[in-house]
């Protein structure tokens, strides 16, 4: 077979493996189970049977990872929009970064208790398995959005502790790597730098790039929602040389376009949703090449896994979360969605990936243990999702452009 036969052959698996992925929403819907899990388990099961497959190169999968990453938190960040925002802030950044730090520290206590890991191994997977992730619960309410102030949070939570857990694990393995007295200082430290200038320049990011697309018209309808996404990336850039969170700048970025009267703003909120669903299906499948079906079973990994999810879910955030959430103002069914709808998904797993290569100990088994709590989290409370949504009385509808 010639090269551009090969090309070819490559150019039709990915395209088809991309349809599947797209018409598996109706498949989801009969199965009960949310998209990304099947995204997840379907990679690993071709990564199982096509060994050559799980040999991508850890770097590679954290970088287009990263990549949809950007996209989608710019996009929710959109999908907020400030006047929402406004609304919310302080509940948002509340939940987000408390939240986050308490729902990591009560893991990381009983990780060590109860299966004797290491405390630094303790605070990696805490951190890791801490953040939530919007996108699987919308994807589970089949396209709908939650109504009111419920959605604004739950949006904002995890646009919000995205960024936050990715800085708490850099700032963990930084502060390992430093070792002695100074580690911890060395840590928060770390987390405080990657929390400034990321907001730093995602407001400035933001409102200049609302500016440019205020004012500068370009000469074609389709490349105003490109120069928003080349702005995007461009933040991400900045606030990562400067060593914030391009993650945490994105978002703010996103959120203070969101609703600004600009050009084709219908158009650009579409192509970056579109964008973002993409995104998640690309950041799900190549995580799932990266998991060894075969290595669940090993150290008992898929027993502290189940255990941390259940004990995450029953008990960690709707204690930990509860006592947070408990300042802000909701009705007790919105409070019960809110701490249930907390779903895992692509995030921890790039954090678990992070962990992998950094001279943890146990790396590969705490890398096994976050697939399993977000696998968890997914399939099992993720089915619930919509159950609990009618049963606590939370409003959905059918989403649309503003």
């Amino acid at each position: 077979m010639d090269d551009l036969s090969r090309y070819a052959l490559i150019l039709l698996a990915v395209s088809a493996a991309f349809l599947l992925a797209i018409v598996s929403s109706r498949l989801s819907g009969l199965l009960r189970v949310p998209a990304p899990a099947l995204f997840l388990v379907g990679a690993a099961v071709v990564a199982l049977l096509v060994p050559s497959l799980d040999h991508v190169p850890t770097r590679t999968v954290e970088r287009l990872v990263t990549t949809a990453l950007v996209a989608i938190l710019f996009d929710g960040g959109m999908h907020i929009g400030w006047r929402r925002f406004r609304e919310q802030a302080a509940a948002i950044a509340w939940l987000g970064v408390a939240g986050t730090v308490v729902t990591a520290a009560g893991i990381a206590v009983l990780a060590h208790l109860i299966f004797r890991l290491g405390w630094t191994e303790s605070m990696l997977i805490g951190t890791a398995i801490a953040p939530t992730d919007p996108a699987v619960v919308f994807s589970v309410l089949g396209g709908q959005s939650i109504e009111g102030r419920t959605g604004t949070l739950l949006e904002g939570e995890s646009g919000a502790n995205d960024p936050v857990g990715i800085a708490m694990v850099v700032a963990i393995l930084g502060a390992q790597a430093v070792g002695g007295s100074s580690a911890l200082w060395h840590g928060i430290g770390e987390f405080a730098v990657q929390m400034a200038v990321g907001t730093a320049v995602g407001v400035a990011g933001g409102l200049l790039l609302r500016l440019f697309m205020a004012r500068v018209p370009l000469p074609s309808e389709g490349l105003y929602a490109l120069r928003a996404l080349a702005g995007a990336y461009a933040i991400y850039g900045l606030a990562t040389l400067g060593h914030g969170s391009g993650f945490l700048a994105v978002l703010i970025a996103g959120v203070l376009i969101g609703d600004a009267e600009v050009p084709y703003r219908t158009e650009i909120r579409r192509f970056h949703a579109s964008l973002a669903g993409t995104a998640e299906i690309v950041a799900f499948v190549v995580l799932g090449l990266t998991v060894d079906l075969r290595s669940l079973g090993r150290d008992d990994a898929w027993l502290i896994g189940l255990v941390l999810w259940l004990l995450l879910a029953f008990v960690v955030r709707p204690t930990l979360g509860g006592l947070v959430l408990w300042p802000v103002r909701m009705r007790p069914g919105e409070r019960i969605f809110v701490l249930w709808a907390g779903l895992k998904g692509a995030v921890p797993i790039l954090l678990g990936l992070f962990i992998v290569g950094a001279g943890v100990a146990h790396e590969r088994q705490l890398y096994a243990v976050v697939f399993v709590v977000v696998l968890c989290s997914v399939v099992v409370q993720g089915g619930l999702v919509p159950w609990v949504a009618r049963r606590t009385g939370v409003l959905v509808a059918p989403a649309h452009d503003d």
